[in-house]
């Protein structure tokens, strides 16, 4: 595989219109495997569904992801905006006032994984079952 491109030539590249490279998540050395994590993670799945509530600060994220740290959140936050999944905009106040949203690459990646959070959660007392059947064969 060539060379991965940094973030900011591919969303130059794709400005431009031309066609990107698509991604092969099964090659072992695809950069894509990286937006992968970046999405999937823990924090990113849970980011993401709750953006397309729409726009939220910092601080309001934070709450409305349980269990975050700071640290893990801005991380998150940061690596979905290099990804181009949400935009991030910071107002020049006093004090500093940035709002964080859904681009349509990550609406289209959110009300994905909103299909999967809901079906994780619609079918949560069978996967309880299955795990507590599975506890006790291992005891």
């Amino acid at each position: 595989m060539s060379q991965p491109k940094t973030s900011k030539s591919l969303r130059n590249t794709l400005a431009a219109g031309v066609s990107a490279q698509r991604g092969q998540l099964m090659a072992a050395d695809c950069p894509s495997r990286l937006v992968l994590g970046h999405i999937t993670s823990r924090w990113g799945v849970l980011v993401l569904v709750v953006l397309l509530d729409g726009t939220h600060r910092f601080s309001q994220l934070r709450r409305a992801v349980g269990g975050v740290s700071e640290k893990m959140l801005a991380q998150t936050l940061d690596a979905l905006a290099v990804d181009g999944l949400v935009l991030r905009v910071a107002h020049q106040v006093v004090p500093p006032h940035v709002e964080y949203s859904l681009t349509p690459l990550g609406r289209e990646a959110a009300e994905r994984l909103e299909v999967l959070v809901d079906w994780i959660e619609d079918n949560f007392p069978l996967i309880k079952q299955a795990q507590e059947a599975n506890a006790r064969q291992a005891a």
